[in-house]
């Protein structure tokens, strides 16, 4: 399974195989759009090619990717704004693993997902990845996550991007404001060497990481980002995390208390940078004091989203469990689950396995506290007699 694109990933993302190095030439800003090869147009009006003289928003997403979910319905207020215009939308299914689920997935959507849907066209009994709009679309732009999208102009490709980021960009492109097409390939050029070298220095660092090798981790990403500013910045949660995990507690503590006070109107990010230290898959258990400022973290994450982010609910949970508050991280999560309930019919989704299973694990560690305060109650008495 391929990431998605997020600011409030629950989980850290790990990078998926690159599509291009940075020496390939990739589908660009200012080319021409590739061809629609689909395998079926499940919902929406049939579109046979792109015209030369239409304006088309071509956007990548799947059943399983929780931030595709988000951007659904702000895509479907794009669509109805720009109707008139004569701009078509397009969701185009990638990556797949079971298509049998898009149907569903768009009659449970209904009204929030009104514009066209088609699948990949995958070869029979070939990986999701080899599909026909995968590669000549994603693979060929040097794209590896989703949601993203395409506009094209004119048969040209006008931008690429995050479909969350598509306003200004869009409303720019219809109006003919949008700029020269050769300058704008120039910058994501740019844009997309540094993602690329950002990318090669991932995946030299997530090789200690992943086998728990803290404080290699930490020199590893000292070492690739020296002299690059910007690009330590992308790197820091990784490394506040490897600090906090066993590198070198004190340090990671700093760090987190900066990362705190720098990102405390940004909840996202809050949940980002602190969910990779209490996360219940981490061989040994935080430090006291990291789980303490991850729990300060979530309740002001909380805080800023009303208590009404499923994740941050969720992760708001974990915190607490992971500092001895059992009661509060069963009605933490118990909170999250109803938030999905109230979000989302379908009881499939993998959301509902995942926190029914943490509120079973905490419900069983409030109930084992609450029998030790009995057990000792009982040892107190039998000392009176």
């Amino acid at each position: 399974m391929r990431p998605c694109l997020s600011g409030c990933a629950m989980w850290l993302v790990l990078l998926a195989p690159l599509s291009a190095r940075s020496d390939e030439k990739i589908l660009n800003i200012g080319d021409s759009a590739p061809p629609l090869k689909v395998s079926e147009w499940v919902k929406g009006e049939k579109i046979e090619r792109l015209e030369a003289d239409q304006t088309y928003v071509v956007e990548f997403w799947a059943t399983w990717c929780g931030p595709c979910r988000a951007t659904i319905p702000h895509l479907t207020e794009l669509a109805h704004r720009y109707k008139d215009k004569g701009v078509k939308f397009i969701g185009v299914d990638v990556w797949e693993q079971d298509t049998d689920q898009v149907k569903p997935f768009l009659k449970e959507m209904g009204d929030k997902m009104d514009y066209r849907v088609v699948l990949d066209d995958v070869p029979k009994d070939g990986d999701p990845s080899d599909g026909a709009m995968a590669k000549t679309w994603m693979k060929a732009a040097g794209e590896n996550g989703i949601p993203t999208a395409f506009v094209i102009r004119d048969g040209k490709i006008a931008w690429i991007g995050h479909p969350m980021e598509l306003d200004d960009p869009l409303a720019k492109i219809t109006a003919g404001e949008w700029g020269d097409l050769a300058e704008k390939g120039k910058e994501r050029l740019a844009s997309k060497a540094a993602e690329l070298k950002a990318m090669a220095v991932r995946r030299k660092i997530l090789e200690p990481f992943r086998a728990g090798d803290y404080k290699a981790t930490v020199a590893a990403i000292d070492e690739a980002t020296a002299d690059d500013p910007d690009l330590a910045k992308q790197f820091v949660g990784l490394k506040f995390a490897a600090l906090c995990n066993g590198a070198d507690v004190d340090a990671g503590l700093a760090l987190g208390a900066k990362l705190l006070e720098e990102n405390q109107d940004n909840p996202n990010m809050l949940n980002n940078y602190f969910w990779n230290v209490i996360d219940l898959k981490l061989k040994n258990d935080p430090d006291p004091r990291v789980a303490q400022l991850a729990l300060r973290a979530a309740k002001r994450a909380d805080e800023v989203s009303d208590g009404k982010n499923i994740a941050l609910l969720d992760t708001l949970a974990v915190a607490f469990y992971r500092t001895g508050d059992f009661e509060k991280a069963v009605a933490a999560e118990e909170k999250a689950l109803k938030r999905l309930e109230e979000e989302v019919d379908d009881r499939s989704h993998p959301y509902f396995k995942v926190f029914e299973a943490k509120l079973e694990q905490f419900r069983k560690a409030a109930a084992e506290k609450e029998k030790g305060k009995g057990d000792e109650k009982d040892k107190d008495k039998d000392k009176d007699k």
